[in-house]
């Protein structure tokens, strides 16, 4: 009993005395939100890189542009995305005023775009190529057979996996802080340093964390059963 009695004690001190939730509540809004638009922005470069590699392998014009964007996953994937936010941060936009969160958003959105690229590009790999070759008998060229017959096919494919990034990156922007954004592990970080009591605040920062994941992997199953029953169907 006594052992809960300091638990209760502590949660309080870290979470509601002072309205200390409400910092919580500010980082992890911030959280959500560097997550979904990196998300976005890792959708939008990793679809042109899928798009590149796919017409590479079919067209040789495309060659130059596929080894670029080979090398450039190849970067993105094989160095830590903490150092890419100091250089993206510290370096690249070493510019006065400018925000510290949209640094962020940048970093992650152009980790997430290597992995998207590989996301997208297995989809439209696992289309049947006969599928490409019905669009070539119709008279479509090779973009017009990508974007009306093949793109919509693989996005059944694709959209579990990129639920599955949002999710990874919900957990990967925890290091954000390190560029003075105050997201929901800096605050509590925060509220530590004023109630010299680290473990708490960070037991509550990691399990709104853990709520937020189980929820988003609750829908993503929901989501992907739906799909599975319109293909039976």
């Amino acid at each position: 009993m006594n052992w809960f009695a300091e638990a209760g004690a502590k949660f309080s001190v870290a979470f509601l005395e002072n309205d200390r939730y409400i910092a919580y509540l500010k980082g992890f809004g911030t959280t959500l939100y560097v997550s979904f638009f990196a998300v976005l922005v890792g959708v939008v470069i990793g679809l042109v890189l899928a798009v590149v590699k796919y017409m590479a392998v079919r067209k040789k014009s495309f060659r130059p542009l596929g080894w670029i964007a080979n090398i450039y996953i190849t970067i993105i994937r094989g160095t830590p995305v903490y150092v890419q936010m100091m250089i993206i941060y510290y370096i690249i936009f070493n510019v006065r005023g400018f925000p510290a969160f949209l640094s962020g958003i940048i970093c992650f959105g152009i980790n997430s775009s290597a992995y998207v690229a590989e996301i997208i590009r297995a989809g439209i790999e696992a289309v049947d190529r006969g599928q490409a070759e019905a669009g070539r008998s119709l008279g479509l060229s090779e973009m017009q057979t990508m974007k009306s017959i093949i793109m919509p096919q693989a996005v059944k494919n694709i959209l579990p996996a990129l639920g599955n990034e949002f999710i990874v990156l919900i957990k990967e922007t925890a290091i954000i802080g390190g560029i003075a954004v105050l997201d929901v592990t800096k605050a509590a970080m925060n509220v530590g340093a004023k109630t010299y009591d680290y473990l708490t605040p960070l037991l509550i920062a990691a399990f709104m964390y853990l709520i937020v994941v189980i929820l988003l992997t609750k829908l993503l199953s929901m989501f992907e059963r739906r799909l599975a029953k319109s293909d039976r169907r």
